[in-house]
Formats: C-alpha cells, structure tokens, sequence
C-alpha cells in the first residue's frame, strides 16, 4: 500500500444539464450562464462528493460555490452536408455562448 498517495476533495455536479467534476480552484467552461463577470453562483445539484477518500452519494447538504469570470464563444464547428454527382452542397456554422467559472469552494 502506498504511504504517499494523497486524497483531494472533489464532487461531481450537475451544472446547465452537463455533469462535471470539480475541485477547488478548477477553471472550466459551460455552457452560458446568467449574470455577469465577478458574480458568485452556487450549485446544488450534487450527485457525489468524495472527502479524504470518503464517498457521500446524492448529498443534499453540500454546495459548490463557484464565480463568473467571463463569457465567450467557443470555437467554431463547420457542418457540411454534400450529396454526390446531385450538386447538393450546404455549409453551415455555429459557434457554442460559453461562460468560464472558478470553483470557490465545495461547501
């Protein structure tokens, strides 16, 4: 057994319908959120928490505690639809509203 191995607290949550997991201090992207730049925003939906290698599942009372720190566009997808010798040809392209949130706390 290594004596060494450290355990770090993380959660796994839900945020604007996609699961992510989170750590202090972790940057990440999702998909756009109200508010603006510099607003704390708390996420309840927790669907696991593992503490010191500990493991709660489903936990009610925990939080994560997160801030805006900016909003932007992700990078831009090419969809291209093409029948062959039909001269059907349709380009399309979509750039995905993102914002980038710092985890404060899991709380």
């Amino acid at each position: 057994m290594r004596k060494y191995f450290r355990y770090i607290m993380f959660a796994i949550v839900t945020i604007a319908g996609q699961q992510f997991k989170v750590k202090q201090n972790d940057e990440l992207f999702v998909h756009r959120l109200g508010g603006n730049a510099g607003d704390k925003v708390e996420f309840s939906d927790i669907l696991m928490v593992s503490n010191e290698g500990s493991i709660t599942v489903g936990s009610n009372s925990k939080k994560v505690q997160a801030e805006i720190v900016d909003h932007l566009k992700g990078d831009k997808v090419i969809i291209f639809k093409k029948n062959r010798r039909k001269g059907y040809q349709k380009k399309n392209g979509h750039r995905q509203s993102l914002t980038k949130i710092k985890i404060n706390a899991i709380a």
